[in-house]
């Protein structure tokens, strides 16, 4: 496989993400449905939280200053319902009363309706102020903030129960090959198919990374059909192509997409993942007029090839349309238990199984073996101007999740 350019995978990310504008596009939503979206709106409090002094413990609400020199060997003697009142976690305090008392430093007294108390408390001890946790005019959330569960709780709390945010990006997810046949419950199917399953495989990925994934049916390597299908997915925001995308004699799709617009990158610095192929095609509006552009993802057949550039430039360009931050990977430091070659000029991507504080490899290649992902427990990522790493060198393990 001979490319005329090989780009590093950092410098193609970067070309691609320069052409990817997020999407401006709104939608008001039930908190409940908000979760991991992101906000198109400033959230403004318009009330105190709590709006009420509420006890902080299970004990007694007093007033401090009754309290002073109070310790189990000296109680102090108050009256309850009138120089203390029983109070729970969260309810309020009576006006008069400055202070609560865990209930564990009380003793009710053997004579009725008197409570001994074990400890001295200063004013506002274990109690919650009014806007301790929010003010009226407090700004909670920014626009463009990113929800999460204990977000959603913050919305409920300060009586939000809609909100405005973003749209998630519709991705179209086209498979090609004159091999694939669509998944099916037989176990037997015709001699030198393939059933397609990278298309599902990008869909749940695009998913986890908040697109609606917009599955499309199988296109059989025709260059016409190609480009076909790829215009009549112009309405999405995004479009990943599986396969094709080599420089074969079928494989047609980085050429559809340099004559629909234009082809960025052909050919990276990524093992595996190689002939991966990123660009931008020219949407046309109702009216004929051009209306701007879209990206275009065309990654390999093999589905470890696959997933592997799905993950370097997939997961960015979603993000990146989604407004949604690139969080970092979860990374474990180990040592690895045998050797590992790679290519210097290349992002290698090593499948390890992670036991024992031992990375041990999976298998250094084979883009085609999935198994061989599924039977690992993360990555390592040897980087382009290393040539491998040697047993019991210390290693970043990207968790696969």
């Amino acid at each position: 496989m001979v490319f005329k350019k090989r780009t590093r995978v950092d410098l193609a990310k970067k070309i691609l993400l320069e052409h990817i504008s997020p999407i401006e596009r709104r939608e008001r939503v039930p908190i409940k449905d908000a979760n991991n979206r992101v906000l198109a709106e400033e959230i403004v409090s318009a009330i105190d939280v709590p709006d009420h002094r509420r006890a902080a413990m299970d004990g007694y609400a007093v007033r401090a200053e009754e309290t002073t020199g109070a310790s189990p060997s000296n109680p102090m003697l108050l009256r309850d319902g009138i120089d203390c009142v029983r109070v729970h976690t969260g309810s309020p305090v009576p006006d008069e009363m400055d202070a609560v008392v865990m209930i564990e430093d009380t003793i009710p007294a053997e004579s009725g309706g008197m409570v001994e108390i074990r400890s001295a408390v200063h004013p506002n001890k274990h109690v919650s102020m009014v806007g301790e946790d929010v003010y009226h005019g407090d700004a909670v959330f920014e626009c463009g903030h990113h929800l999460r569960g204990c977000d959603i709780a913050m919305l409920g709390m300060i009586g939000i129960s809609n909100v405005q945010v973003y749209v998630r990006p519709r991705v179209a997810i086209i498979p090609t090959g004159s091999e694939l046949v669509p998944m099916q419950s037989e176990p037997e199917i015709e001699t030198g198919k393939i059933r397609e399953t990278n298309g599902l495989m990008v869909g749940l990925y695009v998913k986890k990374w908040g697109g609606i994934p917009v599955y499309k049916d199988i296109v059989i390597d025709d260059p016409d059909l190609i480009e076909k299908e790829i215009r009549a997915s112009a309405d999405c925001d995004a479009i990943i192509l599986c396969g094709g995308t080599s420089v074969g004699a079928r494989d047609y799709v980085p050429g559809a997409i340099e004559s629909l617009g234009s082809l960025l990158v052909h050919g990276v610095g990524l093992s595996p993942g190689k002939p991966a192929a990123l660009g931008m095609i020219d949407t046309i509006g109702k009216t004929g007029d051009e209306t701007g552009a879209l990206p275009v993802l065309s990654l390999p057949g093999y589905p470890v090839a696959c997933l592997i550039a799905l993950l370097e430039f997939g997961r960015a360009a979603i993000l990146k349309l989604a407004r949604m931050p690139l969080m970092p990977d979860r990374l474990m430091r180990v040592r690895l238990g045998a050797k590992i070659a790679s290519k210097i000029g290349y992002l290698t991507y090593t499948r390890v199984h992670v036991t024992g504080g031992v990375a041990h490899p999976v298998m250094t290649s084979g883009a085609g073996i999935l198994s061989s992902v599924t039977g690992s427990n993360g990555f390592v990522v040897i980087r382009e101007e290393l040539e491998g790493l040697d047993e019991g060198d210390e290693v970043d393990v990207i968790w696969i999740e």
